[in-house]
């Protein structure tokens, strides 16, 4: 009877001992779930849920594959409206980008719009973009304007030396100018020192010798020495005029000539000695000797 129940007992030690590593196996593998499902960011609740519900793995990866079917054929969906897309050549997209590349391509080509009057348009249009159909046009066209440029450059090389010969006459006229100037001054300067001074020649002879000459270089000069003739005709006139009068009457109108004293000198010294003396005796003795200085012949 002992035996028996000393056989009961390691039999149910036995058979926990199996429990418990079983229980311990189970705890290690839900441990291990616990930590895949938290690497793949599963929230706590999602988590325990998962760890009561043995089937729960056998249902998410059921979900999952119902997810990458339905990925799947929303994929094929967009695919096939693309490809609807590119055979109606909506935008001219199919014809202008797609087909160029893949024409060559077996069975995607199907899928490609066939329209030659667009390939045909846009061909005309990168013609007109580049309009050289091969590299050695454009190699010529090239040379061609550079041909031109140059041309400029050489066309602005000769204004640029027209603009400095303009310059250089430019200066020179300056240069003319200005010695013409100073021509002109030594000319007025001749006139004052030679033509009309003292001992010049008698000035009718300069009249006729300027009426000989061009009137355009002699116009100054002559206008002064008929200003002179025509001076010198009005003092013979008063010298005339006054020499007929007494010495006292001539006398009473010289003392009032205060203000134009040069022309009474000028009349005085053209009379003779004896009626420009008389003159200047009945005269006022204080305008007298201003006339007398002014008829000295330093002050001619």
């Amino acid at each position: 009877m002992s035996d028996e129940n000393g056989n009961v007992d390691a039999k149910a030690a036995k058979k926990a001992a199996k429990e418990a590593k079983k229980a311990e196996k189970l705890q290690k593998e839900q441990e291990k779930r616990r930590k895949k499902m938290e690497k793949a960011g599963m929230d706590p609740e999602s988590i325990k849920r998962a760890l009561d519900n043995p089937d729960y793995e056998e249902e998410s990866g059921g979900s999952r594959l119902a997810v990458f079917f339905v990925t799947l054929v929303i994929i094929a969906v967009w695919l096939a409206i693309l490809a609807l897309l590119v055979k109606m050549d909506v935008g001219g997209f199919g014809s202008t980008m797609l087909k160029p590349l893949l024409k060559d391509v077996p069975y995607i080509n199907k899928i490609l719009p066939e329209t030659d009057e667009v390939t045909e348009s846009s061909t005309e249009t990168v013609n007109t973009e580049y309009p050289y159909a091969t590299l050695d046009e454009a190699v010529a066209r090239i040379k061609e304007l550079e041909t031109q440029l140059q041309e400029e450059k050489n066309a602005l090389s000769a204004s640029q030396g027209q603009v400095g010969d303009l310059q250089e006459q430019s200066k020179q006229l300056e240069q003319y100018k200005a010695n013409e100037a100073a021509f002109e001054q030594r000319r007025q300067k001749f006139d004052e020192e030679v033509v009309f001074s003292d001992k010049a020649p008698d000035i009718n002879e300069y009249k006729n010798y300027y009426e000989q000459i061009d009137p355009a270089n002699a116009e100054a000069i002559y206008k002064r020495v008929v200003e002179q003739l025509e001076n010198e005709k009005k003092v013979e006139d008063y010298v005339s005029m006054y020499s007929s009068m007494k010495p006292k009457q001539a006398a009473a109108i010289f003392d009032t000539m205060t203000n134009d004293l040069k022309l009474v000198a000028k009349i005085l010294q053209a009379m003779d000695v004896e009626s420009s003396s008389s003159i200047l005796g009945a005269m006022n003795t204080e305008t007298a000797a201003k006339l007398t200085k002014l008829m000295e012949p330093s002050n001619k």
